[in-house]
Parts: C-alpha cells; sequence; structure tokens
C-alpha cells in the first residue's frame, strides 16, 4: 500500500489492535496494506527488506521509532522513514468501536508535506553558572564542572563544607539583572567577591563589588527566588529548579551537560512589520502580542515591536491574537497548519466516519496524556481525532474556523494545568471563534472547547461526553458536516479569514447580517460623531491597515470595513475624539467597499477660488481667531484666515506689515568715510551718523 509514494508498514501490534486492513485500503484510495503483527520483532527482517528497496517508508508505530530510525541510519536511510502513531491514536479503542475511518485519516495526515522552517544557529561555549545557596549549590556544580567550564555564585555561603580539591571558581553575591538567551546570558551581579582560599571554617570573601558584569552559556538557578527571566520554563539553557528537589537537580544536570557546542533553533515566528498595528508616532495602538507572550520575546521596539529568536520559545501566542498577521507563525506556517488539519478531518469524512471531534495537543504532554488513556482506560472514541502541535496557543480563530469549516463538528484543545496562565490569548480566540459560529448559525452548542487537566481519567470522560453529545447538527437540523469545505489557505491571514467567513456565510441556513464581536476583536466598524469631526484627517495618515481613507478631490473621510483592524490608533490619535471602535462582523460584500464616514463641500479661497479646506474648519478657525488672535486683530488680517497658502503669502507681502519685509539697505561704506572719522576722531557708526 502506497500514500504519495510512502508504502505503509502497517502493524496490529501482536493483535491487541483490531484493523479491517481491506477497509483501511479503500478508505485511502489504494490497494488493501499488508498486515504486520510484530513488525519491531519477528518480522524486524520484513522491516529490513523494505528499506532495502530504497522506498519511503512510513511505519505505523512511534513507540518503537528508535529501534526503526537506528536501522534505517546504519543503512543509510534516515530520512526516507516516517512514522505515525495509529495504535494509541486509533487501534486502542472500544471493541465497539470501528476505527478504520479515523486510521485512514491519520496515515493521509501523515503524509503532509509542510514548507520547512527557517533555522539560528547557537554556539555554546560551556560557561555555566550554578546560582545557589549552601551545600546543594555547591554539589550542583560540582557534578556540572566534569562537563561543563562552571562558576558558582552564592547567596549564601552557610553551611558548605569544601571539599580538599576544588576545580571550580566560587564568588559570594547576587544576581540583579538577567538577560539573553541560550548561549549568551548576560549577568549584572551585586557584593561581587571573590572566595579566598585560605578560608578556614566559614568561607571568606575579598571586598565586594556592585554592578560586575559577566556572560555565561547557561545557567542553573537553585537560589529559591524569582525566576531570572519572565516565563523561565521557556528560556533554553536556563533552569530554575527548588534547592530540595533533588530528582529536578540531577535531571537539570543532565539536561545542562550536553548543552555544549554548535545547534540549531526554529526561528518559530515570522515579522512583517509593515503591516503591524503596534504603535505610529507615538500614539499606541495594539498590544496584543505583547501582552500575551509568557517568554518576555517580544519588546516595544517604537512604533514596532522586537522579536527576539533566542528567547521564542514558539507557543504561537502572539501568532494566534495579531490582528493582521504581522506576526506569523512558521512551524508550520499557517497555510500548513490548516491544510494538514483540513487533510486530517476530510480524509475521517471521505473515509464514512461521522461527526468527527479534532482534538489538539502538543507533541509532550498531549501525546503522554493519550498513551496513558489508550494503554489504561477506553481508548479516545473513534470519532476523536488527535492533531499534534508544537503548542496548542498557536490556534487562534482563523485557524480554529478553518477547521470547523471543514467539517469538525468541535474542537477540543487539551493543555497541561502547568500552563494556565498562559492560556488567556487562547481562550480570547475560543470565544471570539465561538461567537462567529454562532453569529454564522452553527454555534447552538459551544464549538470549541479548552481542556485544562492532567488526570487522565477525567480527560477521558470528558472526551466520552462530546462522543456521546456531538451531534453535527445546528439549531434548524442543518449538518455541520456538511460544510466540508476544504480550500488553499492562501494569502494573509485577514484574506484566510474573509474566505472563511464567505464559505460560513454560503453555507448558513439562514440570512446573515452583521453581528456584534467581544471587545478587542479584529473585525469592525468605526463610528463617527460628525459634528465633532473636523475632517482633519489624522486618523488617516495614522491607520496602518489603509481602512481609513481620504479622496484627492473633496473633503471626504471614508472606511474600508474589511481592512480595519479595530487596533484603536485612529481613536488615540483623533484630536476631536469624535471616533470610536464598534467589534463586529459584516459578512456582506459592502465590507470590502469604501464607505464614507463624513464628507463636506470644501472652503474655497476668497481671493483665487482654489478649494483648499472644509467650511466648518474655516468657520470654526474663524469664529476662534478673528478679531481676538494679536495676528488676526483687524478685518484685514483676518481676511488671511478664508485664503489658501499661496494668495495668503501675496497678501501679506503687499501689506503694510508684511512680516518677511527687510528694513532700509544701509549706505555702503567707504574708504573715504573711514578716513574722514579718523580725522575728526569719531567711529565710523558715529561719523556717517552726523552726516
Amino acid at each position: 500500500m502506497k500514500l504519495n509514494d510512502r508504502q505503509v508498514l502497517i502493524s496490529n501490534c501482536e493483535q491487541t489492535m483490531e484493523l479491517d486492513v481491506k477497509a483501511i485500503g479503500t478508505a485511502c484510495g489504494t490497494e488493501a496494506p499488508i498486515l504486520h503483527t510484530n513488525l519491531c520483532r519477528s518480522q524486524l527482517n520484513l522491516y529490513d527488506a523494505a528499506l532495502k528497496k530504497g522506498e519511503p517508508l512510513l511505519v505505523t508505530c512511534t513507540q518503537e521509532m528508535p529501534l526503526f530510525s537506528e536501522i534505517a541510519a546504519d543503512m543509510g536511510e534516515a530520512a526516507s522513514v516516517s512514522f505515525v502513531n495509529i495504535r494509541e491514536h486509533a487501534g486502542w479503542c472500544e471493541t465497539s468501536e470501528n476505527p478504520t475511518a479515523k486510521i485512514a485519516a491519520l496515515l493521509k495526515a501523515s503524509t503532509y508535506q509542510s514548507t520547512a522552517t527557517r533555522l539560528k544557529s547557537i554556539i555554546s561555549e560551556g560557561l555555566c553558572l550554578v546560582y545557589g545557596r549552601g551545600q546543594p549549590a555547591l554539589s550542583a556544580a560540582i557534578k556540572l564542572s566534569e562537563h561543563l567550564s562552571v562558576t558558582l555564585i552564592l547567596e549564601d555561603a552557610d553551611d558548605i563544607i569544601l571539599p580538599t580539591v576544588l576545580d571550580i571558581p566560587i564568588f559570594g553575591g547576587k544576581v540583579s539583572s538577567a538577560s539573553g538567551s541560550f548561549g549568551s546570558f548576560d549577568i549584572i551581579v551585586d557584593h561581587y567577591a571573590a572566595m579566598l582560599p585560605s578560608s578556614r571554617g566559614a568561607m571568606n570573601f575579598t571586598l565586594s563589588r556592585d554592578d560586575v558584569a559577566t556572560n555565561f552559556s547557561v545557567i542553573l538557578d537553585l537560589s529559591g527566588g524569582a525566576p531570572l527571566f519572565s516565563g523561565s520554563h521557556h528560556r533554553d539553557g536556563y533552569k530554575h529548579i527548588d534547592a530540595k528537589d533533588t530528582a529536578a537537580i540531577s535531571q537539570a544536570i543532565l539536561d545542562l551537560s550536553g548543552m555544549v557546542g554548535e545547534f540549531e533553533k526554529p526561528i518559530y515566528v515570522d515579522y512583517n512589520q509593515e503591516i503591524c498595528a503596534h504603535s505610529r508616532s507615538k500614539k499606541t495602538g495594539c498590544n496584543k502580542c505583547l501582552d500575551v507572550c509568557p517568554a518576555g520575546a517580544i519588546n516595544d521596539d517604537g512604533d514596532y515591536i522586537a522579536v527576539d529568536a533566542g528567547i521564542c520559545g514558539g507557543c504561537g501566542s502572539c501568532h494566534a491574537v495579531c490582528p493582521t498577521g504581522a506576526v506569523n507563525y512558521s512551524f508550520p506556517n499557517q497555510s500548513d497548519l490548516i491544510g494538514r488539519a483540513q487533510l486530517l478531518v476530510k480524509s475521517y469524512l471521505d473515509a464514512g466516519g461521522e461527526n468527527p471531534v479534532l482534538l489538539v495537543h502538543d507533541f509532550t504532554f498531549g501525546n503522554d496524556l493519550i498513551g496513558v488513556i489508550a494503554r489504561y482506560g477506553k481508548g479516545l472514541p473513534a470519532n476523536v481525532i488527535p492533531f499534534a502541535v508544537h503548542a496548542t496557543t498557536i490556534f487562534g480563530h482563523v485557524e480554529m474556523a478553518a477547521c470547523l469549516t471543514a467539517g469538525a463538528v468541535k474542537i477540543q484543545i487539551l493543555n497541561a494545568p502547568q500552563r494556565q496562565d498562559e492560556l488567556s490569548g487562547l481562550q480570547t480566540e475560543i470565544d471570539l471563534c465561538n461567537t462567529i459560529m454562532t453569529g454564522f448559525g452553527f454555534g447552538e452548542q459551544s464549538r470549541i472547547e479548552l481542556i485544562v487537566e492532567a488526570d487522565p481519567d477525567i480527560v477521558e470522560t470528558r472526551l466520552r461526553n462530546t462522543f456521546k453529545t456531538a451531534t453535527g447538527k445546528t439549531a434548524t437540523g442543518k449538518t455541520v458536516t456538511g460544510l466540508s469545505e476544504v480550500f488553499s489557505a492562501v494569502g494573509t491571514k485577514r484574506e484566510i479569514a474573509r474566505t472563511i467567513f464567505n464559505k460560513l456565510n454560503d453555507k448558513s441556513d439562514r440570512i446573515i447580517e452583521i453581528f456584534p464581536l467581544p471587545q478587542n476583536a479584529p473585525y469592525g466598524f468605526v463610528d463617527i460623531n460628525k459634528e465633532a469631526c473636523t475632517l482633519c484627517m489624522a486618523c488617516v495618515s495614522i491607520c496602518p491597515a489603509d481602512a481609513m481613507r481620504d479622496t484627492p478631490d473633496k473633503p471626504q473621510l471614508r472606511l474600508v470595513e474589511s481592512a480595519c483592524v479595530q487596533c484603536g490608533l485612529c481613536v488615540n490619535t483623533c484630536p476631536e475624539s469624535a471616533l470610536t471602535l464598534s467589534p463586529r462582523l459584516n459578512p456582506s460584500t459592502t465590507a470590502l467597499q469604501p464607505i464614507t464616514l463624513k464628507e463636506e463641500e470644501p472652503f474655497k479661497c476668497i481671493e483665487c477660488g482654489t478649494p483648499f479646506a472644509t467650511k466648518s474648519t474655516i468657520d470654526r478657525i474663524s469664529k476662534q481667531l478673528a478679531g481676538k488672535h494679536s495676528m488676526f486683530q483687524d478685518a484685514d488680517r483676518a481676511r488671511l484666515i478664508k485664503m489658501c497658502a499661496d494668495c495668503r503669502v501675496v497678501s501679506q507681502a503687499n501689506s503694510k506689515n508684511d512680516p518677511f519685509a527687510a528694513g532700509k539697505r544701509p549706505r555702503i561704506r567707504t574708504t573715504d568715510d573711514y578716513l574722514n572719522a579718523e580725522k575728526k576722531g569719531l567711529s565710523v557708526d558715529d561719523f556717517l551718523i552726523d552726516e
């Protein structure tokens, strides 16, 4: 059996799964695969034989992936073997459930080819800081010194027993600030003092100094205080461990010991400042990415933001909440993420599956929890399809809506309780997508559900309840799975979103009109107080999305609603406070066309007739300045207000009080002037005055 030129090697794992290979082949649109029973042990020769044919392989087992990969590497074929888990994800299930459709979907989706992600090269010289108190810090430093170049900085040196041979430098001090990332951490230390080698009994130190700067490749922090970095568990090369947790210290030592040499790290996000709505002209607009980044990898950089790829851990929250797509996830990119999810759902439906529920989870916590449910419980329900991603927080409302549009009746997003404080952005996107689906008539039940739980029994119960209640029907009985709208997710984030909204609108069983969205939603209208607006066009000049527009031929303020990202820059800039945001979704084509918010007849120059401002603006300025300001006291001066720039200059030049007029040109001084002045004993200036 071949899928996308990959030979599929399928096994029922010593008959612990009931697999109908003929049905699987039919569901995949190909011939039935050969069924193996013990491919990783007694039938390993069959795997060897398949490798020798030189064809790319797809092995339906991840537990024994290290074994299969090692054999392939020995034969020089490592790159040609990929893996998919059909056992825990589908095959180990209730005997009354048929896993065929889900297995077919998992097989086909595993062959999806994503665009390669750019990599960042990181060099670690193995310089390690151990920072802490007492004997635990010293013991950890001594163990790490077998692999790394270690420096120990002690906040508290009490109760330390020094070894007779000491091969690590010890200092006293307190870290006052830390920055940087794996390979280059910059540390500032106060009360920095070297240990005196003559110390007997208690440790003695030299005179201390403050603001001592130093640099390390990795850090083991056993100080017991607050972490040196926000989102510390996301920061590669930094371990913040409780000094009493010996098991965690041992694991940290093991992890850090190998962190020396050259490494490659994915560049998780790309940033396009041209469409960023963060700030303009020192006016703040959108701060969403700054608010949700748990690792502190995003910083304010004036009108734009700066993303530190060395710090970024790839949670993708910034991508999910970005209203414009300026921050775009690339591990994988949005098009590939949506494409693989759509393929998974479509393949399941094409294979005869019903009411697909997409279970979004990460590669570590989620995979492990699903494995426990499958091994010790009833396994995943037949219609619950696992979808593994690097981090679940990359899922924004666009990705969620795309999966629902493809035919999923529900999306469940599984997260570890330890990440509870990092899920605010994800919850906001869930609420937004649920509101959008309800607005289009597909939301009589919440289509997206967040599960934050580590107990496999509780998670299994919730999945089972979803299995029973997922109907795939709207309130009027329309089949949600009838959507099945798979599309090529190309273009910008907002273009993809608009494509999804069009498909939902077309498939809805009712006429969809404008409906409201939650606050901070990235779609909406800008309401205007026409009486207050003077058409100064400050909002037009500052709008980062080209949603606010003017016209060259007359005073007119226009809005393209589909382009508005609700960043608030126009509101914050308007000198008259005439604008307010109105989050909503307009699915009609009118949102694509400029509509006029306010227009006026132009005021024409009283001298040449050239239009140069609005009538209300000139009337307002005249009322405020004419006869009141020192520059416009008389009627002739007040007329300047009603002139265009060119005529104003001409009028001023011809007036008696021309501000640009120069004084009378002085007489040219000659040699005779100087000689005559000298004869009279006067300065030349006094002489000329006498003359």
